[in-house]
């Protein structure tokens, strides 16, 4: 079965892109948008020291910091208004997420559709506040701490600092949802893959200065493109691929009439988890460096150093850590966002079953015992893709500025997005279909 992004590009006609108004101003509102985010990210917190700022996260920029960096286009070390970006809102949804699996309140209301959507929605951004005021005065506290990045220390500046980086990332949870009810994609993702992909224009010029100046070779700099190439393609199979459970309906009978017994698939994703199982594992990985890089003790001999300088990047125990945390939080996370004895007992419901499974506790064993094997399947293919760029800097000193996470998200967010075009030009396609229908049966008559 094709994707959406092949049938995009068999079927791609430009005059149809160039008649369809509503996907245009989708399409327009969204980049403008985007814009917005990125103007943000270059306008600093109020009385702060940029020169000092730099000096300083050079020393950080190899913890959290560094991957918080990443996510926000830079904001963080220019210390912009929108420092903390949306992932307060990413944090936020992946708690109530956890908590509905826990909680039978909000699981009842998971299950009420549209409005109990809205309540869980809303319970969210309650907590993406606390969570944001909670980081933004962590933020506001160290930069005090740290010598002379502020230039007037005080009440004052803690007090500004946190509602501006709180009121930056509510601004940002405002406007990723302006996009995916009137633009193009999903908000969040959008914000989140326009900051990754803003240091894309700079990677590229290092690497080609690094062949202008001889640091790298010609053939090097080729095989690294060729290998980025294999890679994004592994990954879009790899987010394709599924495996079908055959889901057979029987006979039935509605009034007088009879309907024929249907059949249909059941599909389970290779990699349910998503870009989860990366971000919590290199979040958890890098707290060592980050308390380090932050710590009094810069000489030596703490034991918070000590970690640091066992878990840093390309060391044989900071490898072996970071693909067991992918795996366990693959298995964790699938286990949170997909429930085989839902699933089972809604095929009971409609009627449903998988040939030779008995409805109920065995089609539910059934589809765990599946799940559990290719999951297994998700999280080995979630370990190369996130461990070949760190073996590649560490032992053969290739020039990687993205890591496994950052193409994930890259690729996921693009493959969405074009999805979605796709799903509107099709949209307009049989609009047109339907007024040519309703033209000539008008004349007809």
């Amino acid at each position: 079965m094709a994707s959406a992004a092949e049938q995009l590009a068999s079927n791609l006609n430009f005059g149809a892109i160039a008649k369809a108004e509503e996907l245009k101003k989708r399409i327009w509102f969204t980049l403008g948008a985007l814009l917005v985010y990125r103007l943000g990210t270059y306008i600093p917190l109020p009385g702060i020291n940029t020169e000092a700022l730099a000096q300083s996260f050079k020393q950080a920029s190899g913890g959290v910091l560094g991957m918080f960096n990443m996510f926000s286009g830079g904001a963080v070390e220019r210390m912009a208004i929108f420092a903390l970006n949306i992932m307060p809102y990413i944090s936020a949804s992946i708690i109530v997420q956890l908590l509905t699996s826990v909680i039978p309140t909000l699981e009842a209301l998971k299950k009420e559709g549209e409005s109990g959507r809205k309540v869980i929605n809303q319970y969210t951004r309650y907590i993406t506040v606390v969570l944001a005021i909670f980081q933004s005065w962590g933020i506001a506290v160290g930069l005090q701490a740290s010598g002379n990045i502020v230039q007037e220390p005080g009440p004052f500046f803690l007090i500004s600092t946190v509602i501006t980086l709180t009121g930056g990332t509510m601004f940002l949870m405002w406007l990723g949802e302006q996009i995916t009810s009137r633009g193009i994609g999903n908000g969040a993702s959008l914000i989140i893959f326009a900051g990754i992909v803003a240091h894309l224009p700079s990677a590229v010029a290092g690497t080609l200065e690094l062949g202008r100046q001889g640091a790298m070779s010609t053939a090097v700099i080729f095989s690294v493109a060729v290998m980025a190439i294999f890679v994004i393609a592994f990954i879009v199979f790899m987010e394709r691929a599924q495996r079908r459970l055959l889901i057979n309906y029987p006979k039935r009978q509605v009034g007088n009439r009879m309907y024929e017994g249907q059949t249909s698939f059941l599909p389970l994703k290779l990699n349910t988890s998503g870009v989860i199982p990366p971000i919590f594992a290199s979040s958890l990985l890098l707290l060592p460096a980050t308390f380090a890089s932050f710590s009094a003790d810069q000489t030596g001999g703490g034991w918070v150093q000590t970690l640091s300088a066992f878990l840093g990047h390309g060391r044989p125990a900071y490898m072996i850590l970071y693909a067991a945390l992918i795996v366990f939080f693959a298995f964790f996370y699938t286990a949170i966002v997909f429930n085989p004895q839902e699933t089972a007992d809604n095929l009971k419901k409609h009627g449903g079953f998988i040939p030779g499974i008995r409805p109920g506790e065995r089609t539910a064993a059934q589809i765990d015992y599946v799940l559990s094997r290719i999951t297994v399947i998700g999280a080995a293919y979630l370990v190369v893709i996130c461990l070949l760029p760190e073996v590649l800097v560490a032992y053969f000193a290739l020039p990687f500025y993205f890591g496994g996470t950052s193409l994930l998200i890259v690729v996921s967010v693009t493959m969405d997005t074009v999805a979605q075009i796709h799903g509107h030009l099709l949209a307009h396609q049989y609009e047109g279909l339907v007024k040519k229908a309703k033209l000539r049966g008008g004349r007809r008559r």
